[in-house]
């Protein structure tokens, strides 16, 4: 299982994400177009292809003016049913690949927020062991209306679009469900003066909700991330059982 990684800002960790890809025995190749390195060339090379988030808005082109190639990318990858992961700005970037408009500043989400499913979220395959609503941790101001043909699976009270899918395993999620507390608490320390100028209540009260909210979130997160790279296993073990 080859996975292509595009990270669109300075160390982004994986979290649960890299748990899962690790169980699965995945073998991962990243690539940082924000330092100027070239995008994947190919999709044969890979598997699955995840767009990780990042503080720019998926309309950056600008300053970040590989975002137009990576949009097509995305959607070079679902058309040859093979498993896409945008998470955060990344769905974002999705959500662009397919001709939906961003919506930039209207939804500021922060911290530990609950989640609820639609009808097609409870059905869905990556979301069907979390239950009717969970606990994810979000970061994010900018949102997207759900493209043509996408099924929405999962929204709540400030972004109607926390989550849908394109095709068999093009997936988009707004949260973070990769932070589990380990991950959080590196975020905290890096971007703490950022932070406290947005949510200063959030680092006053840090423990508290760690304690109150970090475990449920983590077990979220995993069974999410577990999900999702069953969907590479899905696709790969057909042709590996045609190659043998």
């Amino acid at each position: 299982m080859r996975v292509a990684i595009i990270e669109n800002m300075k160390n982004t960790p994986l979290g649960a994400l890299g748990i899962a890809l690790e169980e699965a025995g995945a073998e991962i190749e990243w690539f940082r177009p924000w330092g100027g390195e070239a995008l994947p060339k190919d999709t044969v090379s890979y598997d699955a292809l995840v767009v990780l988030g990042g503080e720019q808005s998926a309309r950056d082109d600008d300053t970040h003016p590989y975002l137009p190639e990576l949009a097509r990318l995305m959607r070079r990858f679902e058309g040859e049913d093979k498993a896409v992961l945008g998470i955060c700005l990344g769905s974002q970037i999705l959500a662009r690949a397919y001709e939906a408009e961003n919506l930039l500043g209207v939804a500021h989400e922060f911290g530990w927020k609950t989640i609820g499913l639609t009808d097609a979220g409870r059905q869905d395959p990556l979301l069907a062991d979390v239950g009717d609503e969970f606990t994810i941790f979000q970061w994010h101001g900018d949102t997207f209306t759900l493209p043509a043909g996408a099924t929405r699976l999962a929204a709540n009270g400030t972004t109607p679009n926390q989550a849908f899918r394109i095709g068999r395993a093009t997936y988009g999620t707004q949260f973070h469900f990769e932070a589990n507390a380990a991950v959080v608490e590196r975020w905290r320390g890096e971007f703490e003066e950022t932070i406290g100028c947005r949510e200063p209540s959030w680092l006053e009260n840090y423990p508290q909700l760690v304690a109150k909210h970090a475990p449920a979130a983590e077990t979220a997160g995993l069974a999410i991330a577990r999900a999702w790279v069953r969907t590479i296993e899905a696709q790969v073990e057909p042709s590996q059982a045609v190659e043998a």
